[in-house]
């Protein structure tokens, strides 16, 4: 049997390992094959879907950054800066839930003190397998686990996310982590080095040989269960993140750096390389000098570990040693490992010894490039609503929805994350969009994370707009206004099937929307290859968008506030029960959304909350208004009476989803004025805030929920199925 060839083994195709030489006119040495290996690797090239992304929206009059940087930047006022991204962790959180999902949200918050940014708020986004699988079950909980040790350590809120669960993410779960920070316009970092003679400073923990490989063995090919890849899963120390992060903001102060990146994937190659293509400028790195955790790392290993809680600065000379003094204030390891140089090349040496010489860009921004093969999916067929009969019990099908995992209290996930810590949360977990106070302001922003994953996988352009759109309107029913999105493209093996086919068509629906909401992207991530031998996960694009509002104090909550209060169905979407949580799968046709009533309902439920018209907001999406209806009364402790809109049968009244609905409640004095404001949105008057059950009246029939039995159903699915 023929022994495996060493590129092959890396990651690198034949046809990428013949094009090295041609590029570097000489045969590649050890270390350069591995670091090539890295940057040309899904996860750090988006080599497959580089040319879709171009199709996204990514400038606005308030973006300050759009992709290409460590995070985006999108202008809120007063000179401050949102600064946000999302990325994901999936393949290593498969292989270590808790360390995986822990580096994951460490890694999102150094991208955030790369841009000079002090990180406020977290949010994930998750997918696991049904929790009728112990393995899912193990899964989820040390994710949820690595999450809340990680963000409470560090000491930032984890406020918002989003949790699902299917058998189809049962061979390869999820963990997506978003980061927000804030910065002011004239502290905003970029990764660009400059300045010959300049030096370069590696400060945070030391190198070691954990996660080594990360973003070719695990993100970067399809998964099998191998125990030989735990090696290359990051290990997370959350108290040295902590340093890092006050030390960072030290340096920003005292205006220190030139240039800050992050050493994520790939480590210091993808750092240092990244830097020095965007800078136009080489970098010479004395690898002798990076301080190691463990003494036998040959050259290949030190450039490629991705060891956690690690920066790399470009200091001019004469405030190099402010910056070492400063970091050895906060307890950091800092050291000047090299120089900016003249010329384009990244150049290392060890040993005395050059052992790479690679002009930067071949690794930064030229790998090569590949057109996804795009196979259409066969068109969907409707739904034949014969073949889903009408439960003779309506309270009882309404009480077991509210049991589904996907729609039932996340209060066992959320409990593990300090949300309140920095006293800035306003709005927390648990409704539509998590809101938070802007330091030392009173301005507010909206948070949220979602996906429209079964719609996706029958159609994913309208798909992907419904993911957007849905967290548009969680953000509008807060009262703010949204204002652009981070993304993360979670797909399967863009070369089989139709799913290079999804993903670009995912992103055409995505980028309709962001148009028409005017939302620009301003970061991201893609991660491929998410299924196994026996499974692929459903397309799921992770839409993370920030909205804006002027007075954090203005912010709307989900809850019925006050009995007497008028309940209304704001919006023009019809029920159906193609893929929803009540029909439980992917089948059917959705509706493709409306874009026109999306973006009224948005600026209308906006303008309500800034005239300060609305008690609450609530959308209505998974379980439809009989969920809705019961969520909101959780959260209030108060009932209401309402009669539903008619539609073809009392189950799809009832727990049929469309976009573009929302039920808002005011009080009585201030109904005229609401009715007035919806000039373009359809406001339909349907109930009243009042009781200790929600009954709803649907074709002349009453079903009648109690509070109580309600949230007994809703709190208990999760902590009951992890028994």
């Amino acid at each position: 049997m023929s022994e495996v060839p060493l590129h092959r083994q890396l990651g690198l195709t034949d046809w990428e390992n013949d094009q090295i030489p041609t590029l570097l006119g000489r045969e590649a040495t050890g270390p350069e094959l591995v670091m090539f290996s890295l940057m040309w690797s899904e996860h750090c090239s988006y080599k497959h879907s580089k040319p879709l992304l171009r199709n996204f929206p990514t400038e606005g009059p308030h973006v300050l950054q759009g992709p290409g940087e460590n995070a985006g930047a999108i202008d809120v006022g007063g000179g401050l800066a949102v600064t946000f991204k999302i990325e994901s962790h999936n393949h290593p959180s498969a292989v270590e839930p808790f360390e995986g999902a822990a580096t994951g949200v460490g890694g999102i918050i150094r991208d955030i003190l790369a841009m000079g940014a002090k990180p406020i708020a977290l949010l994930d986004s998750l997918r696991f397998g049904s929790l009728d699988s112990s393995r899912s079950r193990y899964l989820f909980r040390r994710a949820v686990n690595g999450i809340g040790h990680y963000g409470n350590c560090i000491g930032i809120p984890t406020v918002g996310g989003e949790v699902g669960f299917d058998d189809r993410y049962e061979d390869s779960c999820l963990v997506n982590a978003m980061c927000v920070g804030i910065v002011r316009h004239d502290r905003i970092l970029r990764a660009a080095a400059k300045g010959i003679g300049n030096r370069l400073i590696l400060f945070g923990n030391r190198t070691g040989k954990d996660g080594i490989g990360g973003a070719s063995v695990l993100a970067s090919a399809e998964f099998s269960h191998d125990e030989d890849k735990r090696p290359s899963v990051q290990v997370s120390d959350p108290f040295t993140e902590r340093k890092l992060m006050d030390c960072c903001q030290d340096l920003a102060d005292h205006d220190l750096l030139v240039a800050l990146q992050d050493l994520g994937a790939a480590g210091l190659t993808s750092s240092s390389s990244e830097m020095a293509s965007k800078g136009g400028v080489g970098l010479h790195i004395n690898l002798d000098k990076v301080p190691l955790r463990e003494q036998a790392m040959t050259p290949a290993e030190i450039l490629v570990s991705e060891s956690q809680e690690r920066m790399l600065a470009v200091v001019t000379p004469e405030n190099v040693q402010a910056v070492i003094d400063l970091c050895e204030f906060h307890e950091l390891d800092a050291t000047d490992i090299g120089e900016v140089v003249e010329g384009d090349a990244l150049i290392a040496t060890f040993n005395g010894e050059e052992v790479v010489n690679i002009p930067a860009h071949f690794l930064a921004d030229d790998a090569p490039v590949y057109e996804v093969p795009q196979t259409p999916a066969p068109p969907p067929t409707p739904l034949d609503l014969a073949t889903v009969p009408v439960p003779t019990d309506l309270v009882g099908a309404w009480r077991d929805l509210l049991r589904v995992p996907n729609i039932a209290s996340k209060r066992w996930v959320y409990q593990q994350y300090d949300h309140l810590v920095g006293a800035n949360t306003v709005i927390r977990p648990g409704g539509d969009a998590a809101v938070v106070r802007i330091p030392d302001t009173q301005m507010g922003l909206a948070l949220t994370t979602d996906c429209a994953e079964r719609h996706c996988e029958l159609d994913p352009r309208g798909g992907g707009a419904a993911g957007v759109f849905e967290a548009a309107r969680n953000i509008a029913c807060t009262g703010a206004v949204p204002s652009a999105i981070t993304n993360c493209l979670n797909f399967p093996n863009p070369e089989k099937g139709h799913t290079g086919w999804r993903l670009a068509q995912a992103i055409e629906g995505m980028a309709d929307a962001c148009r028409a909401l005017g939302t620009p992207v301003v970061s991201g991530n893609v991660s491929l290859y998410n299924e196994s031998s026996a499974r692929m996960i459903y397309p799921t694009p992770v839409v993370g968008m920030v909205g804006l509002m002027d007075d954090a104090a203005k912010a709307v909550g989900a809850a019925f506030v006050s009995e007497g209060d008028v309940v209304l169905l704001a919006g023009s979407g019809a029920p159906e029960l193609d893929a929803s949580e009540y029909l439980g799968r992917a089948e059917g046709a959705p509706t493709a959304p409306d874009a026109d009533a999306e973006v009224a309902l948005c600026r209308f439920l906006a303008a309500a909350a800034e005239k300060e018209l609305l008690a609450g907001a609530h959308d209505v999406s998974a379980g439809g208004l009989a969920v809705a209806l019961a969520e909101s009364a959780m959260l209030g402790r108060v009932g209401a009476t309402v009669t539903a809109p008619a539609a073809d049968r009392p189950d799809t009244a009832l727990f049929g989803e469309s976009g573009a609905r929302v039920i808002v409640t005011c009080s009585p004095t201030n109904l005229a004025a609401l009715q007035a404001l919806a000039t373009d949105v359809p406001l339909t008057q349907i109930g009243t805030v009042a009781g200790d059950d929600v009954q709803v009246t649907v074709d002349g029939a009453t079903v009648r929920l109690s509070i109580a039995d309600a949230r007994s159903a809703y709190e208990s699915a999760i902590p009951e199925a992890l028994m």
